[in-house]
């Protein structure tokens, strides 16, 4: 099982994340957020940041296509990660350049194939996290059943309040035939001890403990 540390803040712990096994940092460019990758770290201080197995996500909600791939280019990211109300035309545009990840914010009446399908051309990849009031995480975990027995047909990462003592749901979560699709799980609140502070030993006693689920 792969994952994803997002709200990353500091060069330090991104290089931890990278000892820990873990494949994804991601970065927040929503001013908003109080997780706003350049109110810690300069562009070329991001752009820097090499590890063995560690990829860049950039974060971005609404952002002007433009401003988001400069800060591609300026911050050497791998993958970006729309988390706001993108259109399908949006994301192919940023498609074009580098790989994408669209997230879906779910709701409990929500039919989410319903809400993936004019995206299922153009993104490389979808999120599925919890709808709350604005475009931020929320902490709190959507009800996964939602998705089960679904065919996402497209790799997803799992989002939305996931925390250390997950690990038995996220094992039977992938049991159901909906998992074949699961690509990663999306970690950020719930493994901080702070705003973009990530407690590293529950980080890496929880990704050691996901990758040997099967």
């Amino acid at each position: 099982m792969r994952s994803k540390v997002c709200g990353m803040t500091s060069v330090d712990q991104v290089m931890q994340l990278d000892d820990a096994g873990v494949e994804f940092a991601g970065f927040i460019f929503y001013p908003k957020s109080p997780r706003y990758a350049f109110r810690f770290m300069p562009r070329p201080e991001i752009k820097k940041i090499r590890g063995k197995g560690i990829n860049k996500v950039g974060v971005f909600v609404n952002a002007d296509v433009d401003e988001l791939l400069q800060t591609v280019d300026d911050c050497g990211l791998y993958l970006v990660q729309l988390h706001g109300d993108e259109t399908p035309r949006y994301c192919e545009r940023v498609s074009n350049y580098v790989s994408v990840i669209k997230a879906f914010r779910l709701r409990e009446d929500d039919n989410v194939l319903w809400k993936i399908k004019d995206y299922q051309d153009i993104a490389d990849m979808f999120m599925f996290d919890t709808a709350g009031v604005g475009y931020g995480g929320t902490g709190k975990k959507f009800n996964w059943d939602i998705l089960k027995q679904l065919n996402i047909q497209k790799p997803f990462f799992l989002s939305g309040g996931i925390g250390p003592d997950d690990v038995d749901a996220l094992s039977e979560f992938m049991q159901d035939p909906v998992a074949k699709d699961l690509f990663s799980v999306d970690l950020n609140s719930r493994f901080e001890i702070s705003p973009g502070v990530k407690d590293m030993d529950q980080v890496r006693n929880f990704v050691k403990a996901i990758k040997e689920l099967k």
